[in-house]
């Protein structure tokens, strides 16, 4: 058995910026010669979310459209009472979507459908430098 990691840096201009992480992931599995395991991906911040989608033009605008719809922006919350830093919808964004999705790893290929594409969303109210972590665990 083994473990390895990387991080995958992604400058975002945050408010649902949405960024495709496949073929950097993809990269990291056949870097490394993987072969069976299964593959992490982890968002380390509560103001993104990790997840997978057909990453094309229309749902890269329906997204943020049903977010909006969902949780948006120019209400207001409880945290930004709090902390007054006015992202209270990106943590509540990051909470509906998750920070983390692991993927099966069979015979060194993600085990991803035809049209699915790892995502990272940033919903910040600000730009940001964000580290996606990998962690693969097997032979």
């Amino acid at each position: 058995m083994i473990i390895k990691n990387d991080v995958i840096s992604v400058a975002s201009k945050g408010f649902t910026d949405i960024f495709d992480l496949t073929s950097d992931v993809q990269a990291f599995a056949e870097r490394n010669h993987f072969n069976e395991g299964q593959l992490l991906i982890f968002i380390n911040g509560s103001t993104a979310a990790i997840s997978t989608v057909e990453y094309e033009p229309g749902l890269l605008q329906d997204i943020p459209a049903l977010l909006d719809k969902l949780i948006p922006a120019g209400q207001r919350y409880k945290h930004d009472d709090t902390w007054h830093d006015g992202n209270g919808y990106a943590h509540l964004r990051s909470t509906l979507i998750g920070t983390s999705l692991v993927v099966p790893v069979i015979n060194g290929r993600l085990q991803l459908g035809t049209w699915q594409q790892i995502i990272l969303l940033d919903f910040d109210n600000k730009p940001r430098t964000r580290q996606v972590i990998l962690q693969f665990t097997g032979v």
